[in-house]
């Protein structure tokens, strides 16, 4: 049949969509189908409603707020909803115990995530088969169907594969307007230890009100999410979409096919697999000519808080404030070892909740200062490169989950050690006190930088993919999301990962 297949509609699926229209090519998307039950989205709409052209008072605030403060351990909750995160035992079986979750919701993952956009720095993927202009072209590409806020400051230069000359920069809180002044002042300390510290590029509409329940939902949708683009894509003639899981996937003489879970198929001209590094896995491992199994590089991060002596005004809680990321710090490699990408959160509501949890003994008298604490707090996400992090291996079990297993790295321990130092100097170079004792790394895969299952190579073997994504053997079967990648860098993996699935699907015939 003349189409192409991509299963998956997150970020990956929906750039390598966009490449093989942009070539002429008619597509059908299969997905998992999970989306916003009506009663979330009517409650979603009655909000907007209600607030109206202005900012939500406290009430509401607290009302959209609720639900998500019972979101079950190791999930995430927007809307009030689970529709976008797949359980852990809804995808593994036995084996570790691994933070990493699928989503078989429309638009993916990205239904949840912090919007971060960065491309690759030069230098992380001097190694890949694929140069840097290749990917670049796509993402100039990609950013004219994806906001991005941002400013043309220090950071620029690292980051060549993103024009940031006409962005709107999304306007930071008190606490990170002043971080950003003094590290702005003190460029020349930050940068004589490879440090570069700069506004953060978020995947977010200009007509961000700034209403603060950016970890809840964004009730006006201005955070960007692929399901956003899949709606458009959905108005296309050229474009078909079904909800229907795919099982397996298989290769003919003239063509390829997913193999649906309800035993059906669907046949196209080439088939694109973008269903995110579990879902991708499961399909691949239940596929003719699977390996036995497969290994998924993470990349490591941990939490560092620190505490800003300052009261900036206005107070850091007070509206018009956003709480997704708004400072990017880099890190450049030391000794030939890769580069290091931090995140830094001003307040948001969850502070108190999580200082009460850990020092508030079960005392409400406590609240108080520590609600006081929490308006002078700052978090740092700080991740690794996957040479330094911890890997995952991937086994098929016999109902068809997958049995994970932590391939633990010797070096990890040591490099979060010492790059959470550097880190903290490079705060305190900005005025806070970084309180290093109550630093907190995450579960293995809890990041979500996770890929590399299937790496790219000029020469594959094994259980590497071309530079097409093709896995050894095929030709019309290209797996495009960050199971591909060569390696994961410690930067934001979302824009990476849309600019090599539309590589891919622009040079594919």
């Amino acid at each position: 049949m003349d189409r192409d297949i991509v299963i998956g509609s997150g970020p990956a699926g929906i750039a390598v969509a966009l490449a093989r229209l942009e070539k002429g090519r008619p597509v059908l998307i299969l997905d998992g189908g999970r989306e916003l039950e009506p009663e979330a989205e009517a409650r979603r709409a009655a909000f907007v409603a209600e607030v109206g052209d202005g900012l939500p008072d406290a009430r509401q605030s607290e009302a959209w707020r609720s639900p998500q403060y019972s979101t079950p351990p190791g999930q995430a909750r927007r809307y009030g909803s689970d529709f976008a995160m797949e359980t852990a035992s809804d995808t593994l079986c036995g084996g570790d115990e691994i933070g990493l979750r699928a989503s078989r919701a429309a638009g993916g993952l990205s239904n949840l995530w912090g919007s971060a956009m960065l491309p690759w720095r030069p230098e992380d993927i001097a190694n890949w088969p694929v140069s840097h202009e290749d990917l670049a072209a796509s993402w100039r590409a990609l950013a004219r169907h994806v906001p991005i806020s941002g400013t043309n400051d220090a950071l620029a230069p690292l980051f060549p594969g993103m024009d940031m000359s006409g962005a709107n920069p999304l306007k930071p809180g008190s606490q990170i307007a002043l971080l950003l002044a003094r590290a702005n002042a003190r460029r020349a300390a930050l940068a004589a230890d490879g440090v570069v510290i700069g506004q953060s590029r978020v995947a977010v509409d200009a007509a961000c009100r700034r209403c603060g329940l950016c970890l809840h939902g964004c009730p006006w949708q201005q955070i960007w999410s692929a399901r956003h683009t899949l709606d458009k894509l959905r108005g296309d003639p050229r474009v078909t979409y079904e909800a229907a899981p795919v099982a397996a996937i298989s290769e003919t003489d003239t063509g390829a096919v997913a193999h649906l879970a309800d035993g059906g198929t669907r046949a196209g001209a080439r088939l694109f697999l973008a269903a995110g590094v579990l879902e991708s896995a499961r399909i691949v491992l239940a596929s003719p000519g699977a390996p036995d199994g497969l290994t998924l590089r993470d990349s490591s991060y941990a939490f560092l808080p620190a505490l800003q002596p300052a009261f900036p005004r206005p107070a850091p809680d007070r509206l018009p404030l956003h709480t997704l990321p708004q400072a990017f710090v880099e890190m450049a490699g030391q000794g030939g070892a890769p580069s290091v990408h931090a995140q830094i959160y001003a307040w948001n509501e969850f502070y108190i909740r999580d200082l009460m949890e850990n020092y508030g003994f079960g005392l409400p008298p406590l609240r108080l200062p520590l609600g006081i604490m929490a308006r002078h707090l700052i978090v740092a996400q700080m991740f690794l490169h996957s040479d330094l992090s911890h890997a995952i291996t991937l086994t098929r079990a016999a109902d068809g989950r997958l049995t994970p297993r932590i391939a633990r790295n010797p070096g990890t321990q040591a490099a979060m050690a010492s790059q959470t130092g550097r880190l903290a100097r490079a705060l305190r170079r900005t005025g806070l006190v970084p309180l290093r004792f109550a630093t907190r790394t995450a579960p293995v895969g809890a990041s979500f930088h996770v890929g590399a299952s299937l790496p790219m190579s000029s020469a594959p073997r094994g259980s590497q993919t071309d530079v097409l994504g093709r896995p050894a053997g095929a030709a019309r079967l290209h797996v495009v999301d960050a199971s591909v990648l060569p390696a994961v860098p410690a930067t934001t993996i979302t824009f990476g990962v849309m600019g090599n699935a539309h590589r891919i699907g622009r040079a594919t015939p």
